[in-house]
């Protein structure tokens, strides 16, 4: 059970339609059990009570993927669960009834790469940070749902390098690759997300917005779903 009483690592603060969800562990933002369900509840009062949401990282890290402590702790079954809780995250964020802009503040790697092929506007932080999925470089196979994201998102010339040869990228390669949208200086993130936001809040119109996203995305979303059960059994870490 976890102490109520603990800070928690994500936090939202209301400006103006836009909800802005900071994540904050204080460390590299792992992608624990108890992280992801704090940022699954954040998106999730965002999505009722905002017209749009802006996520942000810590500064120099966006995040590090999942928490390894648990991918590489030797209990396949929990790592089989934190794997299938993120691919849940994932697909909230791809299939948000609200525009989500996210805020690479720094490092996004392995999960925190693929959360930004979910996104609807990727701003990233201009500086000596590394994005993309190193899976394969660290003994993990991608998971059928990240290749889904990353298809339906990376360019084409970039897919095979980044996936299957774990290519790294730097900010701006990241934007050619189709991780990020634009950079900018690490300290006008948080605002340009926020200017971003707010504009898509203020033109998009609410019901449109939600039936087009279900006409380009709700398909594979169901596909994605549908196949990560047989995804998780595949699943292995490698020493």
């Amino acid at each position: 059970m976890s102490d109520a009483t603990a800070p928690t690592a994500v936090t939202t603060v209301a400006e103006g339609d836009v909800a802005v969800v900071t994540v904050d562990d204080g460390k590299a933002n792992a992608l624990s059990f108890e992280l992801i369900d704090q940022l699954s509840a954040a998106l999730t009062a965002a999505a009722a009570d905002a017209k749009a949401c802006v996520v942000l990282g810590r500064e120099g890290r966006f995040s590090a993927g999942f928490d390894l402590s648990v991918m590489t702790g030797g209990d396949l079954d929990a790592a089989r669960r934190l794997l299938g809780a993120g691919a849940e995250l994932g697909l909230q964020v791809f299939t948000s009834p609200i525009p989500v802009v996210l805020g690479v503040t720094g490092h996004a790697l392995a999960m925190g790469g693929i959360l930004t092929t979910a996104a609807d506007y990727r701003i990233g932080a201009d500086g000596p940070f590394k994005i993309g999925l190193n899976e394969v470089a660290i003994g993990m196979p991608v998971p059928g749902f990240a290749v889904g994201l990353c298809r339906d998102r990376l360019e084409a010339q970039w897919f095979n390098r980044c996936l299957q040869l774990a290519e790294i990228c730097s900010p701006a390669t990241a934007v050619q690759a189709g991780f990020l949208d634009e950079i900018v200086a690490p300290e006008a993130v948080r605002d340009r997300c926020v200017d971003v936001a707010t504009g898509l809040a203020g033109y998009v119109h609410p019901g449109p917005f939600r039936i087009t996203r279900t006409n380009l995305r709700g398909a594979l979303a169901e596909e994605l779903r549908t196949g990560l059960a047989a995804d998780l059994g595949l699943f292995t870490v490698e020493a």
